[in-house]
């Protein structure tokens, strides 16, 4: 059954239309479109800085206000989504988003080009708590759905580093926004035309699939409540996973520049290859996806937990073309645990608070997300690079791996009792 549709709206020799269908197709292009377009910076700034004469610790800053109103954004969007219509939004998303990258594009100096990605990350919060949303509606496929469209994220997230070289390359910089807010642009324009509005959050009936998955317990917590010592766990899993995700998504193209300066001397070259590293990675939320729909969650959590801090101590002492394995294996990790604290609420919360309740956990993971950048200006080195990044990471890192023990120890209690 599509998301967001009644079980009794078709009959079942019926076949559903065109819109239902196409329903999932845009909100996959949407999550690839968010991270595409709210990671063309770090890219993008290996060209800007050499055309506008400024330091790359100079210029990283200009972000931040992107990730702040991609965070502060959230809620009120979450909110809109519940009361208003989940449909309106997601075109809100496509054509906001899009139109604040075209205005990055116009940009002629470090303050227009914050304000311009500012309007972009305030419309691209609206996509996960009100995509996913939508993504989730039919927990009997949750795991698969999940990680799909996590799948779509993560190549956004390597999208942005490939096109963003390519465009600066062979057209400079500013074509790197202007592709990628048309693209958007006329998403949303064909969003609009081709999917019909969903029913109110809240207004359907639950499926015999739903209500299962509303009385099955997670990680060891009641069913349909939202148990403290869950929201502690996932709270400290969604700070300590923000900082690391938005560092190294962030920091990997310079770190990159820096480790193969000796292999590759221009944008699209190392734009590639950080694309293929996130590219690999973005397959972990498949198989985590595959594993999420079949293996209690605290039995995933721990092992990922564990090996995030191994590969974040050896992307750190690696050096030259060897950083590459490592770097590898930490995305790979980094991406995989996305889909985990998704499908804690989507399994804990129902549909007419799913929207707030994403919406809560993405204003804290993307409040705490800008502190990465300052982190990352501080930590560099023009000389040395980032010697001290990784094992800061590493630290933070700990944090998750406390969450995932958290969990399984208040699992081990649930099945005592």
């Amino acid at each position: 059954m599509q998301p967001g549709s009644s079980p009794s709206a078709v009959p079942q020799h019926a076949a559903p239309s065109a819109g239902p269908r196409l329903l999932v197709p845009f909100l996959n292009l949407g999550h690839a479109l968010t991270h595409l377009c709210m990671l063309i910076f770090p890219t993008a700034v290996l060209a800007l800085g050499p055309a506008w004469g400024l330091s790359y610790d100079q210029l990283v800053p200009a972000s931040l206000g992107a990730l702040i109103a991609y965070g502060a954004g959230s809620l009120p969007a979450g909110w809109l989504g519940d009361h208003w219509s989940r449909r309106a939004m997601m075109a809100l998303f496509f054509l906001g988003t899009g139109a604040g990258a075209v205005l990055a594009g116009f940009a002629r100096d470090a303050w227009q080009i914050g304000a311009a990605m500012a309007v972009m990350g305030l419309f691209a919060a609206i996509y996960h708590p009100v995509g996913l949303s939508l993504l989730v509606a039919d927990p009997a496929r949750l795991g698969r759905t999940l990680g799909l469209n996590g799948v779509f994220g993560n190549l956004g997230i390597a999208g942005a580093a490939m096109v963003t070289g390519l465009l600066a390359e062979a057209f400079g910089w500013r074509w790197a926004f202007f592709a990628p807010g048309m693209l958007s642009i006329l998403a949303g324009l064909a969003f609009l035309a081709l999917v019909p509005p969903q029913p109110k959050p809240g207004a359907r009936r639950a499926t015999k699939a739903e209500a299962a998955a509303s009385s099955a317990p997670v990680a060891g917590g009641g069913a349909r409540g939202f148990p403290l010592y869950l929201a502690i766990a996932l709270l400290i899993f969604i700070v300590c996973d923000s900082l690391v995700f938005n560092a190294t998504t962030i920091a990997l193209p310079k770190v990159a520049e820096h480790h193969l300066a000796g292999l590759f001397r221009n944008a699209a070259a190392i734009g590639t290859i950080v694309s293929i590293v996130f590219a690999v990675a973005a397959l972990a939320q498949l198989w985590i996806g595959h594993l999420i729909d079949r293996v209690a969650l605290p039995r995933i959590f721990l092992p990922l937990a564990g090996a995030q801090i191994a590969a974040l101590l050896l992307a750190g002492l690696a050096e030259g073309p060897l950083f590459i394995a490592p770097a590898l294996a930490t995305m790979f990790i980094v991406f995989g645990l996305i889909p985990i604290s998704d499908a804690v609420i989507a399994r804990n919360v129902g549909d007419a608070w799913r929207s707030r309740a994403y919406a809560v956990s993405y204003v804290v993971a993307f409040g705490v997300g800008p502190a990465a950048v300052p982190l990352i200006a501080a930590l560099y080195d023009a000389q040395r690079g980032f010697p001290l990044l990784f094992p800061v990471l590493a630290a933070i890192a700990g944090g998750t791996l406390l969450a995932a023990l958290a969990l399984a120890a208040t699992q081990r209690r649930a099945i005592e009792v």
